[in-house]
């Protein structure tokens, strides 16, 4: 009888573990649910998705996210950089983590061959400085006027988006580089 019991009780215990174990809590699968649907869907080939506006939808959807020097995260926060890196990476791309190196990629444009979904590059605030210091994407073209979506440590603090032609953007401006 207690050999019995003994491997009930051992039969009753290794299924209450093995069901334990593929338990997951609804408020988990909620927050899995809900954040996969946030992400851009990936290409069957498992090449970089190309659409600018899936792009921009996604960047788009961080707005208001504060600006956090030398971060690439959503939720510490993110600098310039770190910004257009998270938005390109969540698409496959392999893009530069800093300012400095998006001058080196991508195909080099003019600013009046800007398309949206393309990286525009800045100085630093110091503008006689001719090196890149900032970096966003641009958000639409309207004839001359220009917009982007950045991570900005000025007024804004944090995901924007702005016109080349407000403060002192367009003084600063470097070059535009296609990613897509």
């Amino acid at each position: 009888m207690k050999k019995t019991i003994i491997l009930f009780s051992i039969a009753f215990f290794s299924v209450l573990a093995g069901k334990a174990q593929t338990t997951v809590p609804l408020e988990y699968r909620e927050l899995v649910n809900r954040l996969s649907k946030q992400l851009p869907e990936k290409s069957k080939t498992n090449t970089p998705e190309t659409s600018p506006n899936k792009l921009l939808e996604f960047a788009k959807s961080m707005l208001g996210i504060r600006y956090r020097t030398a971060s690439s995260s959503p939720k510490r926060g993110f600098d310039c950089s770190g910004f257009v890196n998270y938005v390109f990476s969540n698409f496959g791309f392999k893009v530069p983590r800093s300012s400095r190196d998006f001058a080196l990629s991508g195909e080099a444009k003019k600013l009046e061959d800007a398309k949206i979904g393309d990286v525009i590059l800045f100085t630093g605030t110091n503008s006689r400085s001719r090196t890149p210091g900032h970096v966003g994407i641009i958000y639409s073209v309207d004839g001359d006027d220009i917009k982007f979506i950045h991570s900005s440590s000025g007024g804004a603090k944090g995901v924007t988006i702005t016109s080349l032609n407000e403060g002192f953007y367009k003084k600063r401006f470097l070059k535009v580089v296609s990613i897509l």
